[in-house]
């Protein structure tokens, strides 16, 4: 005769549940992994002059026109997706999957800001990126960007599926 389960047990993890830092397959993974991943080490850079709208004065007019922390990882994941571009597969572009951020100093508009990405981890399509943030000699930002190598039209598509 079989014992009932106790039910005090610890639930076992899904197989799907991921820890931080875990890599899961997913949109277009099957033809984009059989692909070779780009080097570690690439690198790129973006610089902007900070207009208005990307301040949190622009959303709130009561708060300072300084540098939002959401423009600053705008910046940086865009130096992250250059980065590899040329060596992502015929049609392939990157997107966002996770960020780890810290916003350390605060700029205000009309600061010139460069991101910097640097590629330190691939397993199949998805990849790590160490960022930051400069303004002249200050490091306003760093941390790192998680992106996932996709193919274009079947990541809209899924996407779209989505849309109530």
């Amino acid at each position: 005769m079989k014992q009932p389960r106790n039910s005090r047990k610890s639930p076992r993890k899904s197989k799907s549940a991921k820890r931080p830092g875990e890599y899961s397959k997913g949109i277009g993974s099957s033809a984009v992994a059989s692909q070779q991943s780009p080097r570690l080490g690439l690198e790129a850079a973006l610089e902007k002059i900070i207009p208005r709208e990307w301040t949190l004065a622009h959303y709130n007019p009561q708060l300072p026109p300084v540098l939002s922390t959401p423009a600053m990882i705008g910046m940086m994941e865009i130096a992250a997706a250059q980065s590899v571009q040329a060596e992502l597969p015929a049609g392939a572009i990157t997107v966002g999957t996770r960020i780890e951020v810290d916003h350390l100093k605060a700029v205000p508009e009309g600061t010139s800001v460069q991101a910097t990405a640097r590629l330190v981890e691939h397993k199949g399509r998805f990849m790590v990126f160490e960022v930051t943030a400069s303004a002249g000699e200050h490091l306003i930002g760093r941390g790192r960007v998680y992106r996932a190598i996709v193919e274009p039209a079947k990541f809209h598509a899924q996407a779209h599926a989505r849309k109530s």
